[in-house]
């Protein structure tokens, strides 16, 4: 980290477009010296950022909101120091037992744990696969029944599970459909017979002998749970733990964060300590039915269909919930090369390995969605550098890290928490939830020669 002093005192920055209760401050009483790798609390202009060009963002996630948008919580890293720490709009509009709206709608705290989805795949699943590969517990290049001597077996067009190796799995080049619905009898059925689970064990047993293959193994990525479903599978494996456990215990907890779980009501959590997804359960409003389907507000529970009714809420591929705080210390681990404080995890080589591009898309490293230079991956919107890495999440979350700035940027919503209609969620309308214009305001407060977004 590029640090340029002592410890910032706490980020005064406020505009008229934002209220004074929706900052945050969670690293402002963080000693620190010159050659501390840890999180402190700094300014946006002493960083290289404009405050005025900085301000567009919060008018941009605050006429969202106003617009009908759900909510929403960023923070902005750069340099080492957090810059930014905003939380926007609702937790909550729907009441949880009928679904309708609320009069006085539950705001977004600080605070506020948000269903990471797909994000679960990196700062949980990737990082214990780095890990793990750190202790020499784990080599990319084994085939996968090294580590789970049951998954075995070819499917009728001759696909072996044998011939898979992890990094397939980590590329996603294994040839899974991209989601299959275990917990849906109905369309599970289109890949075989006996695939239908609402049972962890089942679920799992169905992936290691049963799920036949979409596609040959290699070529381009097809992003696959299925994927990083196996993948948790080998890190429990070669742990002998739960993947909640050995995360919690290995990663987590040696780094000091405190609001980072899987199955928040069975850890001590209530439902107001979460954002809310979806308003009609999974029934896609009213669309979908299957056994035991959930029909309103989802709050504090994995939205995941796979996760939570197949998994039990804990999976490598969805499940893990988080506040800002805990995401930037995740974020600055990886800028860091895999130390914070004085706790080292991976290597800054084991870390290359797994951010370098892929050969046949420049797009995927070893489990994480890279901006490319080639390709683009449009949530990382018009400037990251081809370095920046991270991944997004099916709820409205968003992880972008990029070394050539050294800036990490962290959006969290709960864009689904919005009315389904004509096959579309609400939130997945606005500017906020797809990302890419609020990164590219971001990136434009800090390079003056970069034009200008107009916000209408």
């Amino acid at each position: 980290m590029k640090f340029k002093g002592l410890l910032v005192l706490a980020n005064i920055f406020i505009t008229p477009l934002v209220i004074a209760e929706n900052s945050c401050n969670f690293f402002a009483n963080t000693l620190v010296s010159n050659e501390s790798n840890v999180l402190s609390q700094g300014n946006p202009e002493d960083n290289g950022f404009d405050i005025n060009k900085l301000a567009l963002v919060d008018k941009q996630i605050n006429q969202d909101v106003k617009n009908g948008f759900p909510g929403a919580a960023l923070l902005i890293i750069k340099d080492g120091y957090v810059i930014k720490q905003t939380v926007y709009g609702s937790s909550l509009k729907y009441d949880l037992k009928t679904g309708k709206p609320l009069t006085k709608p539950i705001p977004v705290q600080c605070n506020t744990l948000f269903d990471l989805a797909s994000n679960t795949k990196m700062y949980a699943t990737n990082y214990a696969v780095m890990h793990l590969v750190a202790e020499s517990k784990l080599d990319v290049n084994k085939p996968i029944s090294f580590y789970l001597p049951a998954y075995k077996g070819c499917d009728k067009n001759g696909q072996c599970r044998e011939t898979r190796t992890v990094r397939d799995l980590l590329t996603h080049s294994a040839g899974y459909t991209p989601s299959p619905q275990f917990y849906n009898p109905q369309t599970i059925a289109q890949y075989g017979d006996n695939l239908y689970s609402q049972n962890r064990l089942t679920t799992e047993s169905i992936i290691l002998n049963k799920l036949p293959f979409e596609r040959a193994r290699g070529g381009k990525p097809v992003y696959s749970d299925v994927d990083f479903m196996l993948l948790g599978m080998i890190i429990e494996a070669i742990s002998k733990q739960s993947l909640d456990q050995y995360v919690m215990q290995n990663i987590y907890q040696p780094l000091g964060l405190k609001s980072i779980t899987f199955n928040p009501l069975l850890n001590g959590y209530s439902n107001k300590s979460c954002a809310a997804t979806e308003v009609d359960g999974n029934t896609r409003g009213g669309s979908i039915k299957f056994p035991n389907i959930r029909t309103t507000p989802i709050e504090c529970q994995v939205h995941d269909e796979n996760s939570y009714y197949s998994m039990g809420g804990v999976s490598g591929h969805a499940g893990l919930f988080a506040n800002l705080a805990d995401m930037a210390v995740l974020m600055q681990l990886a800028l860091n090369n895999g130390a914070y404080n004085k706790v080292t995890l991976w290597t800054p080589a084991i870390e290359a390995q797994f951010i370098a591009p892929i050969a046949s898309d420049d797009t995927y490293g070893l489990g994480w969605r890279r901006a490319g230079a080639k390709s683009n991956y449009a949530p990382f919107g018009h400037y990251a550098s081809n370095q920046a890495f991270g991944h997004t999440g099916w709820t409205g979350t968003l992880t972008l890290i990029d070394p050539k700035y050294d800036l990490a940027i962290v959006l969290l919503t709960n864009k689904k928490h919005s009315q389904y209609k004509d096959g579309k969620f609400a939130g997945d309308a606005f500017a906020t939830g797809s990302y890419k214009q609020i990164v590219d305001l971001i990136y434009q407060s800090l390079d003056n020669n970069t034009k200008s977004i107009n916000i209408n």
